[in-house]
């Protein structure tokens, strides 16, 4: 089965505007991406504060749990240009990433509007998306700098968003790997899907009423979801 469904009422049916995360989301955190972009957070740490690689380590993992992001920490703490911090963390090798045909073909059948709500940047997205080979699905990136550099889960950024795209929270479904991040998603009245994974901090309060879905594999429960978007009456 490559979903559960959590709670009841909540019809994929429904569902006008799909909501994705982008990392560890749209491809597989088994492919550890995300190790070469904590690398390379290490590495800027390291070399702009002349540290160890120990104490380096310390202190991205310290503002990731105290800010949010290593990126906010950064920005609030010791005033780091956002900017120069992501065009260096991001300089990273895609070719880990693996083809996902059954995604593709997936988001081909999906009906509706698809938005890439990151707390990544747009040129990350986009170069992670053209690799993939999926990028014409999509309407619009909404990244960090659109969200006035506040990561998920800020509620602001969310309002913003809504606002943004004229989204109908009732029949929006917002699709990513960090549990905690679909909170005020769900508080605003859409419907949420969490993609398991195997990085323990993003399964942090996986176990919450908002969560209506837990995704297995995600090009399934997008294919089933377009099954039913086709069996909706005209």
């Amino acid at each position: 089965m490559s979903y559960t469904m959590r709670r009841q009422g909540y019809a994929l049916a429904a569902v006008e505007t799909w909501i994705f995360d982008l990392d560890n989301t749209l491809y597989p955190a088994s492919c550890r991406l995300f190790d070469q972009v904590q690398a390379r957070m290490n590495e800027y740490i390291r070399t702009r504060f002349s540290l160890s690689p120990e104490e380096a380590t310390a202190r991205r993992r310290k503002y990731f749990l105290e800010h949010g992001t290593t990126m906010n920490g950064l920005m609030t703490v010791d005033r780091v240009d956002p900017v120069e911090f992501m065009a260096y963390v991001h300089d990273i090798d895609l070719s880990v990433v693996p083809a996902n045909p059954p995604l593709a073909a997936a988001l081909t059948a999906l009906k509706g509007r698809k938005i890439i709500y990151t707390n990544g940047s747009v040129p990350h997205a986009e170069n992670l998306l053209r690799h993939l080979g999926i990028h014409e699905h999509f309407e619009d990136i909404f990244d960090i700098v659109a969200s006035a550099y506040a990561p998920k889960p800020a509620m602001e950024p969310f309002r913003r968003f809504v606002e943004r795209y004229g989204i109908k929270p009732e029949r929006a479904l917002m699709i990513e790997d960090m549990a905690k991040n679909l909170a005020p998603a769900a508080e605003l009245g859409m419907t949420t899907a969490w993609v398991r994974t195997d990085v323990d901090w993003a399964a942090i309060a996986s176990e919450s009423d908002y969560i209506h879905y837990v995704v297995e594999d995600l090009a399934g429960f997008l294919g089933d979801a377009a099954g039913l978007r086709r069996e909706v009456p005209k």
